[in-house]
């Protein structure tokens, strides 16, 4: 399975806070914005994402279709084929896709330990 660039989500209580502490480890912002109140920030191919207020919980985060500088790969395994294939191994996905669907779109899956496991295609 081809799952894409990884990256964490951190719920974070305080965004810039967050953001001086992980500027001070190497990181530096690669996208988002303080007033939507999320930035990406990135160490080499290290990416983490700083969310504040957005949902509970760190989230490991795939993004099918691109590499880690968010390039859209020319070859990718489509969010859809990606929830075919862990249904079929019988896992229940707590958001699925809509199968006839194009372009982006997101599925959400927990390990045995409620971890959740976000895969979100942003690719077309």
């Amino acid at each position: 399975m081809k799952l894409g660039a990884f990256s964490v989500s951190l719920a974070v209580k305080n965004l810039k806070a967050s953001k001086e502490f992980y500027e001070k480890l190497g990181f530096s912002k690669f996208g988002g914005s303080e007033e939507n109140h999320y930035l990406i920030m990135k160490n080499g191919d290290t990416l983490i994402g700083l969310f504040e207020g957005m949902f509970e919980g760190n989230i490991l985060t795939f993004n099918p279709g691109w590499d880690a500088d968010a390039n859209v790969l020319e070859d990718y395994q489509d969010v859809r084929e990606i929830q075919q294939a862990l249904k079929k191994q019988g896992l229940t996905l707590d958001k699925e896709a809509k199968e006839n669907s194009k372009g982006p779109e997101s599925i959400m899956v927990k390990d045995p330990d409620g971890n959740v496991i976000l895969i979100d295609q942003h690719a077309p």
